[in-house]
């Protein structure tokens, strides 16, 4: 089961799948559209193993494998920052032996 997780504004036609090579996107949310993407998130965690990210023209389905890396950065440098970030890797199919 592949649950949506989608950034707020998004419209779902002419979504560009992005399934190779590199993508980045970086938004700017308020604190509640922050806690509603991050409660979809959890909740798409909690169905499965399956997600998928989105915006106004792209979607990111991913199968994942646990265990699931969290970093928890903070700075005091320039200005004081809190950075959280959440790492997952893919899921490969079955566990690497075959018998013939």
């Amino acid at each position: 089961m592949t649950d949506d997780v989608e950034f707020p504004e998004s419209e779902e036609s002419g979504k560009r799948t992005v399934s190779d090579g590199f993508f980045e996107r970086e938004v700017f949310l308020s604190a509640e559209e922050t806690a509603a993407f991050l409660r979809s998130v959890a909740d798409s965690l909690d169905e499965g193993h399956e997600l998928t990210i989105s915006g106004d023209d792209w979607e990111i389905p991913f199968a994942f494998a646990e265990p699931i890396e969290v970093e928890v950065e903070f700075s005091s440098r320039r200005e004081r920052e809190l950075e959280l970030e959440v790492e997952f890797t893919e899921r490969t199919e079955g566990g690497g032996i075959d018998v013939a």
